[in-house]
């Protein structure tokens, strides 16, 4: 008899589990009514276990039409609990990934920014560099003074070589904000690898080397698999423990009534 209660309680503990997801994801689905779907959806669960036990308790003496349209009712509202728990789940993912989520793209275009201020920096220093070798050439030539000397020629090259400074200290500041954006966005891009590294194994696990698309295809199916076992599981515990139940009382699948052992 323990047994017989510990399946009944079990059943009635995941039913009630599903059908908290169940609501859940179906309120997401309706936000406008509220109220009306936690209500049809908790008068439609216990319908659902209490046709489930009918139709076993009464499969061989019930009418055709009877035993048909209860068989076809617990059927959709068992679809119409996964459908809830499918979007609850989902629901929840979603807001995860919001909350926390991939910043491949935002770091990819920082390091776009990066590399484009690096080069105004590099095509500056290229310039000074250029300023340089035209005074060290003269220098060379041994023509420092004069008005074509070294001395002359780097005096001229003073604006253009303070415009090409602040060009590169421009840039080094903005690179340096950059990178700090960056840094921070890859802590949160860690955190959040952490997070989905257990589905990402899977992704992995099933299509190699995963990308997000992957990932985001592994997790609909792990949903998928929940789902398919979560309400048809409850559905099949209490029908077994009607069954129990039966047979403990020595009433076989069609009488009415028997009597204690």
């Amino acid at each position: 008899m323990t047994f017989i209660f510990l399946l009944f309680g079990s059943a009635l503990f995941l039913s009630t589990v599903a059908a908290f997801y169940s609501i859940v994801g179906l309120v997401s689905i309706f936000p406008a009514a509220e109220i009306p779907i936690i209500i049809m959806g908790v008068s439609l669960e216990i319908c659902k276990l209490v046709a489930a036990s009918w139709l076993y308790r009464n499969w061989t003496t019930s009418p055709v039409a009877l035993k048909y349209y209860f068989t076809s009712a617990v059927l959709i509202l068992s679809f119409i609990t996964s459908m809830g728990i499918f979007g609850f789940l989902s629901k929840a993912h979603i807001e995860q990934t919001t909350i926390s989520g991939d910043n491949t793209l935002q770091i990819q275009l920082i390091d776009k920014k990066i590399q484009r201020e690096q080069k105004r920096i590099t095509d500056a220093e290229l310039v000074i560099s250029q300023l340089d070798q035209a005074v060290q050439t003269l220098m060379d030539y041994d023509r420092v003074r004069g008005p074509t000397g070294a001395i002359a020629t780097r005096e001229k090259q003073k604006p253009e070589r303070k415009e090409l400074n602040i060009i590169i200290d421009d840039a080094q500041v903005i690179v340096t904000d950059l990178q700090q954006q960056k840094f921070v966005l890859n802590k949160q891009q860690i955190a959040f690898e952490a997070e989905v590294g257990p589905i990402k194994y899977i992704a992995d696990f099933i299509y190699g080397e995963a990308d997000k698309k992957l990932i985001e295809k592994a997790v609909r199916g792990v949903i998928i698999i929940i789902v398919l076992v979560f309400d048809p599981l409850a559905i099949i515990m209490l029908i077994a423990a009607n069954r129990e139940v039966r047979l403990y009382y020595g009433v076989t699948p069609g009488t009415r009534r028997g009597r204690p052992k």
